[in-house]
């Protein structure tokens, strides 16, 4: 095997990535979270400063204080977005109307159906079409009623989708 596909020092364990994801809220805006946002958050917390700290600390390379900066940073993120953090408990029913941290199925015109599920800046994550609540599709979507045609502008036009689902996490 090439040796550009091996680490020099295969005895040296794999350093985790340290992912930047600083959240900014607009001025006067709530830093609303679901509960398992808030859960999250404190969990990654708990594992950065009680394993991968301690880990990082006893390092000596370049590499290792370029991660435990990374690690420093985000250890502050986590503690600046807790301390501020609004955590906001599902509605209680019926859901036939679109709240912060509901997941919201819609079909489209085309009979395409999607899932959006609304929830606060540090817990979007565009792969599983968890969306802020700030976000523009977010904004048509609030309010909204079970049944009810809401009108949004994707880049590829307009169009209204239609709310045939909505589910709280208990």
């Amino acid at each position: 095997m090439s040796k550009a596909f091996t680490r020099e020092d295969d005895a040296r364990p794999e350093q985790p990535e340290i992912i930047e994801r600083a959240v900014t809220l607009p001025e006067g805006a709530r830093n609303s979270i679901t509960p398992g946002g808030a859960a999250c958050l404190r969990a990654e917390l708990s594992n950065l400063t009680e394993t991968e700290r301690p880990r990082l600390t006893n390092q000596n390379d370049p590499e290792s204080k370029r991660q435990l900066t990374l690690l420093d940073r985000r250890i502050g993120e986590l503690h600046a977005a807790l301390q501020s953090a609004e955590v906001v408990f599902p509605p209680a029913a019926p859901h036939d109307r679109v709240r912060f941290g509901a997941t919201v199925t819609v079909r489209e015109p085309s009979g395409e159906k999607a899932r959006y599920r609304i929830v606060g800046a540090a817990e979007i994550d565009p792969e599983r079409d968890w969306v802020s609540w700030m976000s523009p599709i977010a904004r048509s979507l609030l309010n909204a009623r079970l049944g009810e045609k809401v009108r949004f502008k994707f880049p590829s036009g307009e169009t209204e989708l239609a709310i045939i689902a909505i589910e709280y996490e208990s």
